[in-house]
């Protein structure tokens, strides 16, 4: 990222992002559940819901710069350029979703990579988590 996209972008506050990423969680779920109303729950639903989850997120913030929840606490996802992020760097950058839909223990393994990221994002000075680092670079900022 160039030195005036540096300055000229503010952080999200961790908390914004927090609630951000609840709203995008609730609506990922409805859809997920829609999704298994109409094909069951089983093994099949759990592959095409991560595949839902995973291109929500990513779809969204190269397309859009934003999600939902994202949007309606006026954040938006950066690349390292300060522009929105390619739809590459979306995807890695929102590849950790799919642990979740590991069966048996993905619930808590994302548990576990949310505290990390969660702890990384509030020390770092960019608010960068190491999601944002592996995708080269992404912050999220206020609109």
């Amino acid at each position: 990222m160039n030195a005036q996209a540096t300055t000229t972008l503010v952080t999200g506050t961790f908390g914004a992002r927090f609630f951000a990423r609840v709203i995008d969680v609730l609506v990922v779920a409805v859809i997920d559940v829609l999704l298994g109303s109409v094909l069951g729950f089983g093994y099949g639903w759990l592959v095409l819901g991560a595949v839902v989850v995973l291109g929500y997120f990513a779809v969204l913030d190269a397309f859009a710069g934003t999600t939902v929840g994202k949007a309606a606490l006026k954040l938006r996802v950066v690349g390292p350029d300060g522009s929105r992020p390619s739809l590459a760097n979306a995807v890695k950058r929102e590849s950790f979703t799919l642990v979740g839909a590991i069966p048996f223990v993905g619930p808590l393994l994302a548990l576990g990579i949310w505290i990390w990221f969660a702890m990384r994002v509030r020390a770092d000075a960019l608010g960068q988590g190491p999601h944002d680092l592996f995708a080269g670079g992404t912050r999220v900022v206020r609109s």
